[in-house]
């Protein structure tokens, strides 16, 4: 898999893997980013379950929750009314 992923896509996969020596929580590098994601894609009810009979539309589904969880954050960060967006399309 890590072959391919280079060769095909370019990327460097790096696998993080847990070992049973562990005997407390620790903190894995990348992996919580991992966690993180699937998380945030746990609150939208089409990707909490496997809902859809193609991957493909499975696929876009996680596309369409990404595209929300940016569009949020983005909305966030740049706090304006809706006055001074019409104002400034005319």
């Amino acid at each position: 898999l890590i072959k391919w992923v280079k060769k095909t896509l370019g990327w460097v996969l790096e696998i993080v893997v847990r070992t049973d020596k562990q005997k407390q929580f620790e903190v894995l590098p990348k992996r919580w980013v991992v966690e993180r994601t699937f998380a945030w894609f746990e609150s939208y009810r089409r990707l909490s379950r496997d809902y859809e009979y193609s991957p493909n539309t499975h696929e876009m589904m996680v596309y369409l929750a990404t595209i929300k969880l940016i569009l949020n954050r983005m909305a966030r960060k740049n706090p304006s009314n809706e006055s001074n967006m019409f104002q400034s399309a005319k």
